[in-house]
């Protein structure tokens, strides 16, 4: 698809990197694998069956077996002892075959032990020409002095007094002459296995024959983001996974509180039916966004000349769902609020209860401290009603909360932010925005999250990123791209995973997975403690 442009340069020719590259389609990288390591796996299946043709194509099973499942390697610097493993398990296989087939050749003997004992006489003519041949080979590299004795010792019955007696040597001369030429006969036999054996390793034409073995079979699928060259991309795609994994468990664990606080707000059947459908309605839209990208994500790995079309859907997926839960938000706290009202007339004895009162002490918070004539402190913890304004201070929350310095909410603006929609310098929620953004869609400079638009993109299935991208899914971008799907000038090597690098989070990324849990769980459930204490009404 001509609208994204894709290069692949193998940069470096360590093991990490050149698994970088293979990952992301590039059979040349593979094929230096391959040679790299097709002596070391020729040499192990050939200990396996003593048969050069077919510790041959052992091997060759074995590196088509690697491409295959290449995505499941874990630890790309294992590489070597991963390959092996693949190859002694398809030696394995070969002797149970060998086996099997031999018990069911036996019951055919009868009928074959006449071409049998034909065949016998000439394999056992040739065998016995091999074996002089290599006995001569041997023995033609010997002085006479040690040659002569040897040949006579073992053709006379192996005896030292017919040798002396025959080379007119005395018993002592000729012990003395066999056991030099035994270890010369020993030493020379060595070098002739050691020539046979070096003579016979794999050439160009194994790695060709890998080659077009692998040549119609899809590259595996999973991002290579390994090493440093493939480590410092394998730091980064580690640290986004489980940033992600923590902004999800912790946003469940945040929706689990805000729930539970709208049903301690609410007055009547019909506020809590709302609350119900405002919860649902949230998880529908998001469940609908991740099944949405994963099967994006799988029809583009199925089936390659569609995988432009689908980064875009997947794209234009993670925009309506940002659209989706800034239309939610808005049409929900405002059916609330319109509800709210209409229930204090129509049902007036839901809300006779002091706490219950326009304006009541309950209902919020703001602190007598305040700073530049804005309170420190102010919190809501009443349902929203038609007039309210959102909290406002220096630390606020409430359903809207703008803070000066953080604020939590269902809608939060503010340096740090935390809410379904969060504003900020950082900011971590359903959708946000900021310089560091974390959330479900995270959009700004740096953004981390299931979907990522921003200048430098880190997701879980789909990052769009104007100077890098990197995904378990998609990724795209102007200048790097790592990911099973991307699409950039430098895509899986080693100059991508220098671009995607982030200076500013080489430190211990603990601290960053603390901080996202501080900043969504602990406001959530003190905000939900407080509401219970202050405005549930006692049964």
């Amino acid at each position: 698809m001509g609208i994204f442009k894709k290069r692949n340069v193998i940069a470096n020719t360590n093991d990490e990197t050149l698994v970088m590259y293979s990952l992301g389609g590039d059979r040349e990288a593979f094929c230096a694998i391959v040679t790299r390591y097709q002596s070391l796996l020729c040499s192990l299946a050939y200990s396996f069956v003593g048969d050069i043709k077919y510790s041959e194509d052992i091997a060759q099973e074995a590196f088509v077996e690697a491409w295959k499942k290449l995505d499941t390697l874990r630890d790309p610097e294992k590489l070597k002892s991963w390959l092996c493993g693949i190859l002694r398990f398809k030696a394995s296989h070969h002797r149970r075959k060998e086996a099997n087939q031999a018990i069911k050749g036996a019951e055919e003997v009868e009928e074959l032990q006449v071409a049998d004992a034909e065949n016998a006489a000439l394999d056992e003519q040739a065998i016995q020409q091999q074996e002089q041949t290599l006995l001569w080979k041997a023995l033609d590299g010997m002085e006479d002095t040690y040659r002569e004795p040897l040949i006579l010792f073992y053709r006379e019955e192996q005896s030292v007094e017919r040798v002396a007696a025959a080379l007119d040597l005395s018993e002592d001369t000729v012990k003395q002459r066999l056991s030099r030429g035994r270890k010369l006969l020993k030493r020379a036999m060595s070098g002739v296995v050691e020539s046979a054996l070096s003579k016979s390793k794999p050439g160009v034409s194994f790695t060709v024959a890998v080659l077009a073995a692998i040549s119609g079979i899809p590259a595996p699928a999973k991002a290579a983001a390994m090493g440093l060259g493939a480590a410092k991309t394998s730091s980064l795609f580690k640290l986004t996974s489980v940033l992600t994994l923590v902004a999800a468990c912790s946003g469940l664990i945040s929706a689990f509180w805000g729930f539970r606080a709208s049903l301690d707000q609410s007055r009547t059947q019909n506020e809590r039916k709302l609350a119900i459908k405002s919860v649902l309605l949230f998880m529908s839209f998001a469940l609908i966004y991740v099944v949405g990208t994963v099967a994006l994500k799988q029809l583009a790995l199925s089936h390659h000349h569609y995988a432009g079309y689908c980064a875009l859907a997947a794209l234009l997926l993670a925009s309506v769902f940002v659209l989706s839960y800034l239309l939610l938000v808005t049409k929900m706290f405002g059916a609330m609020r319109r509800l709210r009202a209409q229930e204090r007339i129509f049902n007036p004895q839901a809300f006779l209860a002091q706490v219950d009162k326009p304006g009541s002490k309950q209902g919020e918070y703001k602190s007598a401290l305040s700073l530049f004539g804005l309170p420190l402190c102010h919190f809501q913890f009443g349902m929203a009603e038609v007039g309210d304004k959102p909290a406002h201070a220096w630390i606020a929350g409430g359903s809207q909360a703008h803070g000066l310095l953080f604020a939590w909410g269902g809608v939060a603006i503010a340096p740090i932010s935390v809410g379904i929609v969060s504003v900020g310098i950082i900011s971590v929620g359903a959708v946000s925005f900021g310089l560091f953004s974390l959330g479900t869609v995270a959009i700004g400079i740096i953004g981390f999250g299931a979907s990522a638009i921003a200048y430098k993109a880190y997701a879980s299935l789909s990052a769009f990123g104007w100077q890098s991208a990197v995904s378990g899914g998609f990724s795209v971008a102007v200048d790097g791209a790592i990911g099973p799907i991307a699409y950039a000038d430098n895509i899986n090597n080693q100059q991508a995973a220098e671009i995607v690098n982030l200076a500013l989070l080489n430190f211990n990324y603990q601290w960053i997975l603390a901080m996202i849990a501080i900043l969504v769980i602990v406001p959530a459930a003190w905000h939900a403690q407080q509401v219970r204490k202050r405005m549930k009404l006692p049964k």
